[in-house]
């Protein structure tokens, strides 16, 4: 089965917040998909929509597949490097803070009947 995948890397946000979104759109159809997107309260749904938008286009332009027929058939998001910054505290004390990123990744595949 041809499948064709996007990812996007190291976007600035917690894996557990874009994981809140991505849960909703695996296994949906694309156009529904991505209403859902564009209409989420979400701040991060919008980086998901395109990466929606990129691996549905590599599906029409690499393989030749039909936008009607997709499916979002993978959708998932790895943990990325942590940026480690200190706060200070009481007596002279600090705490690291650590900046999460995530690796987003969306594959689209046509419907099997």
């Amino acid at each position: 089965m041809q499948e064709a995948r996007a990812t996007t890397k190291y976007q600035r946000v917690s894996p557990y917040k874009v994981r809140l979104v991505i849960d909703q759109i695996r296994g949906m159809q694309v156009e529904s998909a991505m209403n859902l997107l564009a209409f989420s309260k979400k701040r991060v749904a919008g980086v998901v929509r395109q990466t929606l938008k990129s691996a549905v286009a590599n599906a029409e332009e690499n393989l030749g597949l039909d936008v009607d027929t997709l499916v979002v058939s993978q959708a998932y998001v790895d943990q990325g490097p942590s940026m480690k910054r200190f706060k200070p505290r009481a007596r002279g004390r600090a705490t690291r803070i650590l900046k999460r990123t995530s690796h987003i990744t969306v594959a689209v595949c046509p419907q099997v009947d």
